[in-house]
């Protein structure tokens, strides 16, 4: 039997620390851990996290609703619940507005890789959802495409949701996120931002492998990805509106024979079709002018 007393103090720590951090102004964010297959307890609305105590803390069941507490739970309680039911693994979701990391979400400027050791070992390719109006299902909803390929998520003109085995470490995930978005907000200032190569990023995916943390770049559906261009999430770029524009691709990193058929591709970030295009264009430019 596990000691909700505990688990709830652990909840307000970690709504201190979110607060302390400004990761949430006001009421914002929220905070759930799984208890048991079909029990999880749920911070309050309109509640700040700063000033949470364990009487605060409700528990809802896996649809949602109330079983006790003397507030209600938060309004956004079922994106919590759509990660616990994608993910039997996750016993913590944590969901805050951490501003260097939500300055992504609003421009919805995908995460660079292969810049911080850090961030390649602890979180990997981190996606950004389609935006859905906060607290329904369908807001629930657009993690799921995501859920089972990261640990960390940034929710689209929103802020972030992480999530893990504790709630320490579901908090974790978000702190790694923010701190180095500010770093790259910070470097870009600075006017460069350095790429690690092939070799040593590669060194980087076989240390995750070896801790024991999942990238799917270390999967046989990915092997022959360029591991440093967002090829994990890349694809959903034109349904989300994501789009680099503040930051540069990457280098190209090359990707075996198989991969290609044996055909050079194209450099990360380029739109093939539209370099075809342009090619094709200018051939027939030089023709007309013979």
């Amino acid at each position: 039997m596990e000691n909700l007393h505990k688990i709830k103090q652990d909840i307000c720590d970690i709504g201190k620390r979110i607060y302390n951090r400004q990761f949430a102004a006001a009421n914002d964010g929220n905070i759930t851990v799984r208890v048991s297959e079909n029990e999880v307890l749920c911070t309050p609305t309109l509640h700040c996290k700063g000033f949470l105590k364990p009487d605060d803390i409700s528990l809802v069941d896996m649809t949602g609703k109330q079983l006790s507490g003397r507030k209600k739970r938060s309004s956004e309680a079922l994106l919590h619940l759509e990660i616990y039911k994608q993910r039997d693994d996750i016993r913590s979701v944590v969901h805050c507005h951490p501003p260097h990391a939500t300055a992504f979400a609003i421009a919805r400027e995908p995460i660079p890789q292969c810049i911080l050791p850090e961030v390649e070992v602890f979180l990997g390719d981190v996606p950004i959802t389609k935006y859905e109006t906060p607290g329904g299902q369908a807001f629930a909803d657009t993690i799921i495409p995501y859920v089972n390929k990261t640990n960390v998520m940034i929710l689209a003109n929103h802020g972030t949701v992480s999530y893990g085995e504790t709630v320490e470490q579901a908090y974790w995930w978000t702190e790694i996120l923010d701190s180095y978005c500010r770093m790259l907000l910070l470097a870009k200032q600075l006017g460069n931002v350095s790429f690690l190569d092939e070799e040593k990023s590669r060194e980087l995916l076989d240390l995750k492998e070896k801790w024991g943390y999942a990238d799917p770049r270390n999967t046989p559906d990915f092997k022959d990805c360029d591991i440093c261009a967002n090829d994990i999430f890349r694809e959903s770029w034109a349904d989300t509106g994501v789009d680099r524009r503040a930051f540069p691709a990457p280098p190209p990193i090359k990707t075996s024979p198989a991969a290609t058929n044996g055909a050079p591709s194209a450099p990360a970030g380029v739109d093939e079709a539209a370099l075809v295009k342009a090619i094709t264009d200018e051939v027939m430019r030089q023709m007309a002018k013979k």
